[in-house]
């Protein structure tokens, strides 16, 4: 598709899924031209090892392993690396690698077994700096599949085992960063301007990740408390934002410490939540519309679907959706983020 077909899809689809707040709909933001490609500098890859092809890096479908050595969206960075493994790993019955993990500076990889030796990897080790990696890690996990990491079986190899963005926020291996960060920075200006933070609120951040969303909140001198599940975005978003309190554990699990923080936060309480593609957890949903009642929440979607239902709930409960945002997250997919504005009337 042409850049202007991908974006009306995008918004067509929008359009039909967010039907009851249609009016309501800005148009789909997207980047320049020059970052719809070489974008992408998160992904995981699957990895096969054949005797007459070599390792191969790609996306499986139908239990087979379509290659995407130099896929155009990724950066220059996992391309160039994905060649420096190709060439320089060990075959597979000597390495048994399954997948690779890139984020940002740190990559990642994950063998199918407890033990595996590390001596044959000088090749890929001489040419990360080259390559642009900072940190490369082992994780020997004999069962991943579905679960990409376990807790335990980590090792530095080589290098760092921290990297900055571009942005100065500190990442680790397993971080969760959005694509094309201009389009995260828009977003998240757009979700500022509508929460007004400022020493007289305070912001609880559900799915707080390693702490980007975070930084806004306390930068405007809100007090804020952070739920995240991973420990490792729980470490970095300290580090990140100075002054969040942060809790490890699922949202429901963590609903009797949020209500214990939001009964004793001073100020007007806002809220910001970014779920995953399933949404919101109804006993979640439930706590923030009929129990906690932000004056104002913004509400980061990667699904259109779920979003329609949680906002329907929301209304349900009094809230108004003032406007829904777009943003092209993803170019050259079929992929759709929206930013969900909504508050309370006076």
């Amino acid at each position: 598709m042409s850049a202007a077909d991908s974006v009306a899809q995008k918004a067509s689809y929008l359009a039909r899924v967010l039907r009851p707040w249609s009016d309501r709909i800005d148009p789909v933001i997207s980047p320049p031209m020059h970052r719809r490609l070489g974008y992408r500098d998160r992904v995981t890859l699957t990895a096969r090892w054949s005797d007459a092809d070599g390792w191969r890096f790609g996306l499986m479908r139908r239990d087979e392993l379509i290659a995407i050595h130099d896929c155009p969206v990724h950066t220059p960075r996992i391309r160039s690396l994905v060649h420096l493994l190709a060439r320089e790993l060990p075959g597979g019955d000597v390495f048994p690698l399954a997948y690779l993990h890139v984020c940002g500076a740190q990559a990642t990889l994950v063998v199918k077994a407890h033990r595996v030796p590390v001596d044959p990897l000088q090749g890929v080790l001489a040419g990360l700096i080259v390559v642009g990696i900072e940190g490369l890690w082992l994780h020997r996990h004999p069962s991943a599949g579905r679960r990409l990491f376990a807790r335990s079986g980590w090792q530095l190899l080589w290098g760092t085992p921290r990297s900055r963005d571009d942005r100065g926020r500190v990442h680790g291996p397993t971080a969760f960063a959005q694509a094309l960060p201009e389009l995260h920075d828009a977003a998240m200006a757009a979700a500022r301007a509508h929460l007004r933070p400022c020493a007289a609120t305070a912001v609880l951040d559900l799915y707080s990740g390693h702490g980007s969303t975070l930084r806004e909140w306390r930068a405007a001198g809100s007090e804020c408390l952070g739920i995240e599940l991973s420990g490792e975005a729980v470490e970095l978003a300290s580090l990140n934002a100075p002054g969040a309190e942060l809790l490890r554990g699922t949202c429901v699990q963590r609903l009797p410490q949020v209500r214990a923080w939001w009964s004793r936060a001073h100020g007007e309480r806002l809220a910001y939540v970014n779920p995953p593609r399933s949404g919101l957890e109804s006993e979640l949903l439930d706590a923030l519309a009929v129990e906690l009642r932000p004056a104002r929440l913004a509400y980061l979607s990667c699904s259109a679907g779920t979003l329609a239902r949680d906002l329907l709930a929301l209304e349900a409960a009094g809230y108004r959706v003032g406007r829904i945002r777009p943003y092209d997250f993803f170019p050259l997919t079929h992929h759709v983020e929206t930013l969900a504005l909504l508050e309370l009337p006076p």
